[in-house]
């Protein structure tokens, strides 16, 4: 990909294929490098292997929910992480920010309020 700004890697960690595609196409304008995940256990084994700039994740995938976003946070304490739900609600937001989650966004996302978030997370990286 070219255009890519310094050394910053997104996770983009969604199951769902059509999605993960999309957000895809949406945040590589963006200049930055994506790296895609379909499952939690796959985007846990990445954060040991790597350490991306920013992780963006669903939060209810195979292997995913709040122990999966604990355990993110355990392995990059550094990262922000971006969480999405289309099953959120108060709760689930309030359980989210207290694991350290910098963001949080219920589906369907608004793209332009996604692609900003990043840039602001990107900025106090």
């Amino acid at each position: 990909m070219e255009n890519m700004k310094g050394g910053v890697v997104l996770l983009l960690v969604e199951d769902d294929p059509d999605m993960r595609s999309l957000l895809c196409d949406e945040l590589s304008e963006m200049g930055h490098r994506i790296v895609e995940a379909a499952d939690a256990d796959e985007a846990l084994k990445y954060v040991r292997d790597h350490r991306p700039t920013l992780i963006m994740t669903d939060l209810r995938m195979p292997a995913g929910g709040m122990g999966y976003v604990s355990r993110l946070r355990k392995c990059a304490p550094d990262v922000p992480i971006i969480l999405m739900t289309a099953f959120g609600d108060a709760k689930t937001k309030s359980e989210a920010l207290g694991l350290g989650v910098a963001a949080y966004f219920d589906k369907p996302v608004r793209i332009s309020e996604l692609k900003q978030k990043v840039e602001e997370l990107l900025g106090a990286a």
